[in-house]
C-alpha cells in the first residue's frame, strides 16, 4: 500500500512539472488545480473511498528546477529594454550593480525584481562574464532624487545579502554608472566641453578616486584603465578619442547616448551606493558648471567645500578623504 501512495505522488509531481503553465494563476490571484486519481488493486478491507485530491498551485509554482528552465528572468549580456526614465530633467544615472557567489538562479533573481519592481518598472538583470555564480542588477535611467527616494535600494540589497550575495566582497564585481550624455548639455559642442572637464578631474584627482573607488590598482588596470593626465581638458579629450583604450577605462567613451563611469568597486551597503551615486552627480556638476581654467585651478579641498549631503560626507571620512591630508597615489 505504502508503493501505491508513492506511485501517486510521484505522478503528481510529474504531472505539475510537465504542465507548468496550467498551475500558474493570474497575478495577484489563487488558482486551484484539482487532480482526481481513480486507486485500483487495493486491498480488501481498504478504507480509501472515492478519495478527491486537491492541491492549492500558488502563483509562480515552479519546481526549482523547472522555473530556472522555463522562465527567463535573467538576460543576456547584450539585452537592453525599451527604457523608461524615471524623474524630471535631463541628468539621468543608470547603475549596473554586480553581485556573486550566490548563483545565476531565475528564481533569485525573479524575488529581487519582485521588490525593486513593485511600483514600477525599475530594474532589470542581466549575466555578465567577469562574475562567477551572480547576476548585474541594472536599472532603468533615473534621476539621482529618484535613485535616493523612490527606488527600493535598501530592500534589494538586504534581499541581496539574505540569499548570501556578495559585492565588495567577492572581489569580482564593479558598480557602474552610466550619465546620459544630455546631462551634459543640450548640444554635441556642450557636450565635448563638459565630457573633456570630467576627464580632467578624474586624471586630476586619480589618487582621491581611486581611495574612493575601493579597488586596488591592479583591478582598475584590468577593468577601469585611466588614460593618463594631459595639461588642459581639451588635450584630455583628444587624447582620451586617440587612446583606442575600449570600454575598459575609467570613464568610457564608447557608448553612443551615455558616459559611465567605472572606477567603482561593488557594494551592497546602502551608505556606500548612495554615496557613489552623489559623488557622481558632483563630478557632473563640476564638469557642466565650470570653466576649463576654474577647473585646472581647483583643488580637492575646494571640490569638498561643495559637499553637504550626510551620506556622501560620512562615506568621505571612512575613506580618510574628508580631513586635511594629502593622498599620495600608489605605483
Amino acid at each position: 500500500m505504502k508503493k501505491q501512495w508513492l506511485s501517486i505522488v510521484l505522478v503528481l509531481c510529474m504531472v505539475l512539472c510537465m504542465a507548468p503553465t496550467t498551475a500558474r494563476a493570474a497575478e495577484g490571484e489563487t488558482g486551484t488545480l484539482k487532480i482526481t486519481v481513480d486507486i485500483s488493486g487495493v486491498y480488501e478491507g481498504d478504507n480509501v473511498g472515492d478519495k478527491t485530491f486537491s492541491f492549492e498551485i500558488l502563483r509562480n509554482a515552479y519546481c526549482a528546477s523547472c522555473w530556472d528552465e522555463h522562465c527567463e528572468v535573467i538576460h543576456e549580456y547584450s539585452y537592453t529594454p525599451d527604457l523608461v526614465f524615471h524623474g524630471k530633467g535631463l541628468r539621468h544615472f543608470g547603475v549596473e550593480l554586480e553581485i556573486d557567489d550566490g548563483g545565476t538562479v531565475n528564481s533569485n533573481a525573479q524575488k529581487l525584481l519582485d521588490i525593486a519592481n513593485k511600483d514600477a518598472e525599475n530594474l532589470y538583470i542581466k549575466t555578465d562574464g567577469s562574475l562567477d555564480e551572480g547576476l548585474e542588477l541594472v536599472t532603468h535611467p533615473m534621476t539621482l532624487e529618484y535613485h535616493l527616494t523612490e527606488m527600493p535600494w535598501a530592500e534589494v540589497l538586504r534581499k541581496a545579502r539574505s540569499m548570501n550575495y556578495l559585492s565588495h566582497a567577492a572581489g569580482t564585481c564593479g558598480l557602474h554608472v552610466h550619465i546620459s550624455r544630455l546631462a551634459f548639455g543640450c548640444t554635441y559642442e556642450q557636450q565635448e566641453a563638459a565630457i573633456a572637464r570630467l576627464l580632467y578631474f578624474v586624471e586630476k584627482f586619480w589618487a582621491e578616486l581611486l581611495r574612493f573607488s575601493r579597488r586596488t590598482q591592479s583591478q582598475m588596470n584590468r577593468w577601469a584603465a585611466r588614460y593618463g593626465i594631459r595639461l588642459t581638458p581639451s588635450e584630455q579629450m583628444n587624447h582620451a578619442k586617440n587612446s583606442c583604450a575600449g570600454r575598459y577605462t575609467a570613464v568610457n567613451l564608447t557608448n553612443s547616448d551615455t558616459v559611465e563611469i567605472r572606477m567603482f568597486r561593488g557594494t551592497l551597503k546602502l551608505n556606500t551606493l548612495k554615496a557613489t551615486l552623489q559623488m557622481v552627480n558632483h563630478l557632473v556638476e563640476v564638469a557642466v558648471s565650470m570653466s576649463d581654467a576654474a577647473v585646472q585651478e581647483l583643488s580637492w579641498f575646494d571640490f569638498l567645500d561643495e559637499i553637504n549631503e550626510p551620506e556622501l560626507i560620512q562615506y568621505l571620512k571612512e575613506r580618510r578623504l574628508y580631513v586635511n591630508e594629502p593622498v599620495f597615489s600608489s605605483r
